[in-house]
């Protein structure tokens, strides 16, 4: 054979290897899409990665083959590619702690596709954990990619969001506490409608319990996103309060609580 036929033999075998990995990529994203599982998208994301490092192998080696042929040593193509590589790595150390700090986040099972998490201050629900960013979608819908080697600290959330209880104590007056109660319902329904971007699933009317003191009070749970919890303790806890003092002019404002739960 000659140098022609040699160098076309060598194409002809690299792009026939190409395409098998190709058809196999595009397989695997196919039924991991149909299963939609969270292991199989990691194993999808080092796919990827072997899939990267097998064609870079395989164009770098056939670059070498044919260049062999027309007298270039492959000694010399060998050394001069470790001294580009050295240079390149000195300048993306970046992306190399991009890299194993993705790695290190599918491998150690610390988060998942589909977990609400709060990671380098951001909160959202786990889109994709990438070589380089793991991306999260925000309560407003935003996706937000992280670059792995600034993820320091993780929290998640198991149940996908933060419970908040709103205790508001009631009147004893039967008038004055029928006026309370819609008074909490007309409030709650501006709440939902102002800040509809805070929760994680509509507000959940608990009903009236009583104190170990004997006092009766309104609970409402809320099922909200991580850090957003601003509008209930200022907006939703001063609109009943100020609307209650119409009502009666001796309520407090201590009465009326706001606590969280982790859920």
């Amino acid at each position: 054979m000659n140098h022609f036929e040699v160098v076309a033999l060598i194409l002809a075998i690299a792009f026939a290897v190409h395409l098998i990995v190709h058809w196999i990529e595009r397989f695997g994203k196919k039924y991991i899409s149909s299963k939609r599982s969270a292991s199989l998208s990691k194993t999808l994301t080092v796919a990827g990665l072997i899939k990267s490092i097998t064609m870079f192998a395989l164009y770098f080696g056939s670059l070498g083959f044919v260049l062999s042929e027309f007298g270039v040593s492959l000694t010399a193509y060998l050394a001069s590619a470790s001294i580009f590589g050295l240079a390149i790595g000195f300048g993306s150390q970046g992306l190399v702690q991009d890299l194993v700090a993705g790695l290190t986040l599918i491998f150690t099972d610390l988060i998942d596709v589909g977990d609400m998490v709060e990671v380098s201050g951001q909160s959202g629900v786990v889109k994709k954990i990438g070589m380089r960013f793991t991306v999260l979608e925000n309560s407003l819908g935003s996706l937000v990619a992280i670059p792995n080697r600034t993820i320091s600290n993780v929290t998640s959330y198991p149940k996908g969001y933060i419970r908040c209880f709103t205790d508001i104590t009631l009147s004893h007056d039967i008038e004055l506490k029928a006026k309370m109660e819609e008074v909490v319902s007309s409030v709650l329904q501006d709440i939902k409608g102002q800040f509809p971007g805070i929760f994680r699933a509509p507000p959940e009317h608990m009903g009236c319990q009583l104190s170990p003191s004997g006092k009766e009070f309104l609970r409402i749970k809320f099922r909200i996103w991580p850090g957003r919890g601003g509008p209930l303790e200022t907006a939703f806890k001063q609109e009943i309060i100020q609307n209650f003092k119409t009502i009666d002019p001796n309520y407090s404002d201590w009465m009326v609580s706001v606590n969280y739960e982790v859920a």
